[in-house]
């Protein structure tokens, strides 16, 4: 199942790179949202958004009072029939999984993908192949 999730979403990408309208510039922006209560309670939760043309990123971060929380990075760019993303997400206690995909338009009615994710314990997996493209 989760092979065949990975081949999907690496197919998508790789047709999102074929077919990707340019994206209008957009500086960096986000937020931050603090929510506290009673007896300490309470978290802080921020995104940052940057987007240009041809590229993309977010990064966001959960961090509660009790020490528990999150940081994630995605990035991705894409143009000339390549389409590359990343995404990294870190707990606090170190734990660390990533993802990273390439999509390209081979030019000859072919796409080739690969997606690899990287578990906590470092052990990695990977699906790659070609698609055919058609219009």
């Amino acid at each position: 199942m989760t092979k065949a999730y990975l081949t999907i979403t690496t197919a998508l990408a790789a047709f999102a790179a074929l077919s990707a309208a340019p994206a209008m510039a957009r500086g960096p922006h986000g937020h931050v949202l603090s929510i506290q209560g009673a007896n300490g309670r309470g978290l802080v939760q921020s995104r940052s958004v940057s987007r240009q043309p041809g590229s993309a990123s977010v990064s966001r971060s959960l961090q509660t009072n009790g020490g528990r929380g999150y940081q994630s990075s995605r990035n991705a760019s894409w143009g000339n029939g390549r389409y590359d993303s990343s995404r990294t997400v870190t707990a606090n206690d170190g734990r660390t999984l990533s993802r990273t995909t390439t999509a390209t338009n081979n030019g000859d009615g072919t796409a080739s993908f690969g997606t690899t994710v990287t578990g906590p314990n470092g052990n990695s997996r990977g699906v790659s192949g070609t698609v055919s493209v058609q219009h």
